[in-house]
């Protein structure tokens, strides 16, 4: 197994804990949330889709699937194209509003095939490469994706575990 490989087997466990998150879910169960602030399985899928997005866009260079396949559009979100979610207030989780599972599904399968695609000319050399020198130390591309597979599997886990007391 090469670096690739590894990174790919990640990033579909969070694919398939995405799937079992929200498949079959009606748009009140998606939106439900289980405490006056706590954020909705929509909005977490949604968030770890458009951090992943925004992350992988801009190692590989690319625009990100949220922008060039419209899903902007499609979500019709009250937010600027560039919004991550991070940070959202209570009132702007409250405001991602998603009536079908296959729309947050779709979104995630289209960043995914985009990253698999991306990882899969990567070499165990580039991931020293130091990709932001804003931080100290500066960030190198394998730990920027460690940090996006951790945060969007920590998010899917979040997700799968609002359903099972959503769903009871």
């Amino acid at each position: 197994m090469n670096v690739a490989d590894l990174l790919v087997d990640g990033f579909g466990r969070i694919q398939e804990v995405v799937h079992q998150a929200v498949d079959g879910l009606t748009g009140d169960q998606l939106v439900a949330r289980p405490g006056t602030d706590a954020n909705s399985i929509a909005w977490l899928v949604w968030h770890l889709a458009r951090v992943q997005d925004d992350h992988v866009a801009d190692i590989a260079d690319t625009e990100q699937i949220w922008t060039a396949q419209d899903w902007h559009r499609r979500f019709g979100l009250p937010f600027s194209p560039s919004d991550t979610g991070y940070a959202h207030s209570s009132d702007e989780v409250a405001a991602v509003q998603v009536d079908d599972p296959k729309l947050l599904t779709g979104y995630y399968d289209a960043v995914h095939e985009h990253t698999v695609a991306w990882l899969d000319g990567l070499d165990d050399a580039a991931l020293d490469t130091v990709i932001d020198e804003n931080w100290d130390p500066p960030v190198t591309l394998g730990v920027r994706l460690v940090s996006v597979l951790s945060d969007d599997l920590q998010h899917a886990g979040q997700a799968a575990y609002v359903r099972g007391l959503v769903v009871g």
